[in-house]
Protein backbone atom coordinates (compact mmCIF):
# COMPACT_ATOMS: atom_id res chain seq x y z
CA UNK A 1 0.00 0.00 0.00
CA UNK A 2 1.20 3.57 -0.71
CA UNK A 3 1.27 6.24 1.43
CA UNK A 4 -0.98 9.60 0.36
CA UNK A 5 1.41 12.68 -0.12
CA UNK A 6 1.85 15.07 2.75
CA UNK A 7 0.34 17.61 0.25
CA UNK A 8 -2.59 15.36 -0.79
CA UNK A 9 -3.32 14.48 2.59
CA UNK A 10 -3.12 18.28 3.84
CA UNK A 11 -5.40 19.03 0.35
CA UNK A 12 -7.73 16.21 1.17
CA UNK A 13 -8.57 18.48 4.80
CA UNK A 14 -9.20 21.53 2.84
CA UNK A 15 -11.43 19.62 0.67
CA UNK A 16 -13.56 18.04 3.26
CA UNK A 17 -14.01 21.67 5.15
CA UNK A 18 -15.01 23.23 1.88
CA UNK A 19 -18.56 21.41 2.75
CA UNK A 20 -19.63 23.91 5.40
CA UNK A 21 -18.98 26.87 1.94
CA UNK A 22 -22.40 28.24 1.31
CA UNK A 23 -21.32 30.20 -2.05
CA UNK A 24 -23.99 29.25 -4.73
CA UNK A 25 -20.99 29.87 -7.61
CA UNK A 26 -18.12 28.15 -6.33
CA UNK A 27 -17.04 26.89 -3.33
CA UNK A 28 -13.53 26.97 -1.55
CA UNK A 29 -11.38 25.24 1.68
CA UNK A 30 -8.58 26.48 2.50
CA UNK A 31 -6.51 25.12 5.84
CA UNK A 32 -3.07 26.96 7.19
CA UNK A 33 -0.34 24.05 8.22
CA UNK A 34 2.97 25.04 9.80
CA UNK A 35 5.70 22.42 10.96
CA UNK A 36 2.88 19.87 9.96
CA UNK A 37 0.26 21.10 12.41
CA UNK A 38 -3.25 22.44 11.08
CA UNK A 39 -3.31 26.01 12.50
CA UNK A 40 -6.53 26.87 10.87
CA UNK A 41 -9.34 26.11 8.48
CA UNK A 42 -11.64 28.35 6.26
CA UNK A 43 -14.36 27.77 3.89
CA UNK A 44 -15.89 30.81 2.02
CA UNK A 45 -19.38 32.18 3.62
CA UNK A 46 -21.09 35.09 4.60
CA UNK A 47 -20.28 37.18 8.15
CA UNK A 48 -21.16 35.54 11.41
CA UNK A 49 -24.54 36.40 11.84
CA UNK A 50 -25.38 37.25 8.48
CA UNK A 51 -27.69 35.22 5.84
CA UNK A 52 -25.72 33.15 3.17
CA UNK A 53 -26.53 33.29 0.02
CA UNK A 54 -27.69 28.92 0.40
CA UNK A 55 -29.94 30.65 2.97
CA UNK A 56 -31.13 33.49 0.79
CA UNK A 57 -31.09 31.32 -2.30
CA UNK A 58 -29.68 33.84 -4.65
CA UNK A 59 -26.05 35.73 -5.63
CA UNK A 60 -26.15 39.31 -5.59
CA UNK A 61 -24.02 39.05 -8.28
CA UNK A 62 -25.40 36.50 -10.29
CA UNK A 63 -28.68 38.32 -10.40
CA UNK A 64 -26.43 41.41 -11.89
CA UNK A 65 -24.71 39.21 -14.29
CA UNK A 66 -20.73 40.12 -12.93
CA UNK A 67 -18.22 37.95 -14.51
CA UNK A 68 -16.44 35.32 -12.93
CA UNK A 69 -13.43 37.73 -10.72
CA UNK A 70 -14.82 40.74 -10.69
CA UNK A 71 -16.88 43.03 -8.20
CA UNK A 72 -16.50 40.98 -5.02
CA UNK A 73 -17.54 43.63 -3.13
CA UNK A 74 -20.79 42.50 -3.97
CA UNK A 75 -20.28 39.29 -2.70
CA UNK A 76 -21.63 38.41 0.87
CA UNK A 77 -19.07 35.75 1.21
CA UNK A 78 -15.68 36.34 3.05
CA UNK A 79 -13.10 34.06 1.58
CA UNK A 80 -11.80 30.60 2.53
CA UNK A 81 -8.03 32.40 2.33
CA UNK A 82 -9.49 35.18 4.80
CA UNK A 83 -11.56 33.07 7.09
CA UNK A 84 -8.50 30.65 7.75
CA UNK A 85 -5.67 33.84 8.14
CA UNK A 86 -8.68 35.64 9.95
CA UNK A 87 -8.93 32.41 12.45
CA UNK A 88 -4.99 32.40 13.18
CA UNK A 89 -2.35 34.49 14.44
CA UNK A 90 0.26 36.00 12.70
CA UNK A 91 3.36 34.36 14.62
CA UNK A 92 1.88 30.79 14.11
CA UNK A 93 1.44 31.42 10.54
CA UNK A 94 4.67 32.97 8.98
CA UNK A 95 6.72 30.64 7.20
CA UNK A 96 3.76 28.08 6.78
CA UNK A 97 1.61 26.88 3.96
CA UNK A 98 -1.70 27.45 3.00
CA UNK A 99 -3.64 24.23 1.04
CA UNK A 100 -6.21 25.47 -1.12
CA UNK A 101 -9.40 23.28 -2.56
CA UNK A 102 -12.52 24.61 -4.85
CA UNK A 103 -15.79 23.22 -6.64
CA UNK A 104 -18.44 24.59 -8.54
CA UNK A 105 -21.36 24.97 -6.60
CA UNK A 106 -23.52 23.31 -8.64
CA UNK A 107 -21.42 20.69 -10.60
CA UNK A 108 -19.54 19.92 -7.41
CA UNK A 109 -16.45 19.77 -10.23
CA UNK A 110 -13.06 20.36 -8.77
CA UNK A 111 -11.75 23.55 -10.35
CA UNK A 112 -8.50 23.20 -11.99
CA UNK A 113 -8.42 26.81 -12.65
CA UNK A 114 -8.69 27.68 -8.57
CA UNK A 115 -6.66 30.29 -7.35
CA UNK A 116 -6.63 33.69 -4.64
CA UNK A 117 -8.59 36.34 -5.66
CA UNK A 118 -6.51 39.56 -5.65
CA UNK A 119 -7.42 40.22 -2.25
CA UNK A 120 -6.83 37.05 -0.78
CA UNK A 121 -3.34 37.46 -2.57
CA UNK A 122 -2.47 40.12 -0.32
CA UNK A 123 -3.80 38.68 2.83
CA UNK A 124 -1.87 35.83 2.28
CA UNK A 125 1.47 37.75 1.49
CA UNK A 126 0.69 39.90 4.57
CA UNK A 127 -0.21 36.40 6.51
CA UNK A 128 3.76 35.46 6.11
CA UNK A 129 2.76 32.50 4.63
CA UNK A 130 5.55 30.22 2.33
CA UNK A 131 3.45 29.20 0.18
CA UNK A 132 0.32 28.53 -1.59
CA UNK A 133 -0.60 24.40 -2.60
CA UNK A 134 -3.55 24.54 -4.95
CA UNK A 135 -5.63 21.31 -5.75
CA UNK A 136 -5.92 20.83 -9.58
CA UNK A 137 -7.26 17.13 -9.79
CA UNK A 138 -7.48 14.43 -7.44
CA UNK A 139 -4.01 13.91 -6.54
CA UNK A 140 -2.41 17.13 -8.80
CA UNK A 141 -1.64 19.72 -6.89
CA UNK A 142 0.52 23.40 -8.07
CA UNK A 143 3.00 24.46 -5.28
CA UNK A 144 3.04 28.62 -5.29
CA UNK A 145 5.55 30.45 -3.55
CA UNK A 146 3.53 33.44 -1.90
CA UNK A 147 6.95 35.38 -3.39
CA UNK A 148 5.82 35.06 -7.13
CA UNK A 149 2.42 37.18 -5.82
CA UNK A 150 4.68 39.14 -3.77
CA UNK A 151 7.02 40.25 -6.91
CA UNK A 152 3.69 40.61 -9.31
CA UNK A 153 2.71 44.10 -9.80
CA UNK A 154 -1.40 43.95 -9.48
CA UNK A 155 -1.72 47.73 -10.15
CA UNK A 156 -3.26 46.66 -14.04
CA UNK A 157 -6.76 45.55 -11.69
CA UNK A 158 -6.95 49.38 -11.36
Amino acid sequence: MSRISKENYYLDIAQTVLERATCLRRVYGAIIVKNDEIISTGYNGAPRGRKNCTDLGFCAREQRSVPRGERYELCRSVHAEANAIISAARRDMVGGTIYLVGRDARTGQLLGDATSCPMCRRLVINSGLKEVVIRRTETEFEVVPVEEWVKEDDLDLI
